[in-house]
């Protein structure tokens, strides 16, 4: 194999390639791990494979792992020079989104605490 063919066929999965095969071959290979992430998803949401309280935290996990594969396969987001601006673009948008999170969250905790009426409360008008 010559130097020039072995630098054609070692394109990270991200970059765009020199044939439609090698275009063709990296979405099949993101498509394969998308479809196994979300059938591992479904599994261990419906088994009791994982310990009750750890099931959130390994759905999480899946997630993320299967917004990896849609980034880098799909979107073709990689770690060169030339895609700077788009994974800072990336950054700040989930910087955005867990600013968001985080506010709603703490919003609806404040409400559920100040609004509705106490337990005492509650309590002393059923007894009578």
């Amino acid at each position: 194999m010559s130097d020039r063919e072995s630098r054609r066929l070692d394109v990270a999965p991200g970059e765009p390639h020199d044939s439609l095969i090698g275009e063709l071959s990296g979405y099949l290979i993101g498509l394969t791990l998308a479809l196994l992430l979300t059938a591992t998803s479904f599994y261990v949401a419906s088994t009791h494979l994982l310990w009750g309280p750890g099931i959130p935290v390994g759905l999480v996990v899946l997630a993320i792992a299967q917004m990896g594969v849609h980034l880098v396969f799909f979107l073709h987001l990689t770690s060169g020079p030339d895609n700077t601006n788009n994974a800072l673009a990336l950054a700040f948008g989930v910087l955005i989104v867990v600013l968001i999170m985080a506010g709603t969250l703490w919003i609806m905790a404040n409400l559920a605490a100040n609004m509705g009426p106490s337990m005492d409360l509650m309590n002393l008008q059923m007894q009578h």
